[in-house]
């Protein structure tokens, strides 16, 4: 595997975030030029080769492999709202012109007050009509769960996403709460990614293209899945972004706005022509990164290595 990589060109990027995202402020990517287009590879600073050989499985596909045609021209997306003050989450709503948003609550050092504070901004951008959505990434307990999701309950949750960390924990608080549950860490980093489906612990899965390993993974697990299915971002520049919209295009069903409108949450992109959202749906098209915005995000030269390096180790575990 390494040697296929030295035929691809490689150009590692580094962009800044509007807004603290996942304890990161920064987006760190690399983009691999290959004979069928660009992939990119942008795993999280904490993952291990074993994880992020994945993400690199995901770029190569996009970089070397045979991709489908979209069958959509444009796909529903939500807004994404960062764990920020009240104010700045209602003006990102507003500014995105969605009919659908997804809040990051639980975030470390916030409290339950301001949590329900920014849900609370964000429903009142939307309106009664928008769909609003939660995402906890696993960091409740089952008591604090259901005390949470009770109090948020209020302001008419489309569904709350990963609230705790166990299937068991899922199940559990499926039966002990109203508001409908998805699942996302327990899909990705699960060797039985419907196990959360089989015990009836979820209502919705999130499918993710890098940390599931490519498209084609995410199209066969979405067929095999007998509930809705949201196919969500990774926080990728445009040309990751675009393995999402992808295989959302190729699901029959999506009954609920897709989480890929994310490259708003960048303050560059690698293309002219980033995908960016309007009025809630998102375009269908495959961008071209920008020489010249390439050499604006390339980080210094060691941050630069430190990026091939982690592409280079999980290679080595690719292989």
């Amino acid at each position: 595997m390494s040697s296929i990589l030295e035929t691809l060109h490689l150009h590692p990027v580094r962009i800044p975030m509007r807004h603290r995202f996942r304890r990161v402020d920064h987006r760190e990517a690399v983009l691999i030029e290959g004979p069928s287009g660009w992939g990119e590879f942008s795993p999280f600073p904490d993952y291990p080769p074993g994880v992020t050989t994945r993400w690199l499985a995901a770029a190569l596909e996009l970089a070397c492999g045979s991709l489908p045609a979209p069958l959509r021209a444009e796909v529903p997306v939500n807004v994404t709202v960062p764990a920020v003050d009240p104010e700045v989450a209602r003006a990102l709503v507003l500014e995105s012109g969605a009919s659908t948003a997804k809040v990051k609550i639980a975030d470390p050092g916030q409290s339950a007050d301001e949590d329900e504070a920014r849900v609370e901004a964000v429903r009142e951008a939307l309106g009664a009509s928008g769909k609003l959505r939660v995402d906890v990434n696993a960091s409740w307990d089952l008591e604090t769960a259901v005390s949470r999701l009770e109090r948020l309950a209020v302001f008419d949750l489309e569904y709350a996403e990963q609230p705790v960390a166990t299937v068991e924990d899922m199940a559990e608080l499926r039966r002990r709460v109203d508001v409908p549950l998805a699942a996302d860490e327990l899909v990705r980093q699960s060797p039985r990614p419907l196990q959360v489906i089989e015990e009836g612990a979820a209502d919705v899965l999130v499918l993710k293209v890098q940390p599931m390993g490519g498209v084609g993974r995410v199209l066969e697990l979405a067929s095999r899945c007998p509930v809705p299915v949201v196919i969500s971002s990774a926080l990728e520049t445009s040309v990751g972004i675009y393995a999402g919209l992808l295989a959302a295009s190729m699901i029959e069903d999506l009954p609920y706005a897709c989480g890929l409108g994310t490259v708003a949450l960048l303050e560059g992109d690698v293309t002219l022509e980033p995908l960016i959202s309007k009025g809630g749906m998102l375009e269908v098209r495959r961008p071209l990164p920008d020489p010249d915005l390439l050499e604006r995000w390339r980080p210094d030269r060691d941050r630069s290595a430190e990026l091939l390096r982690r592409l280079r180790a999980a290679a080595e575990v690719l292989t």
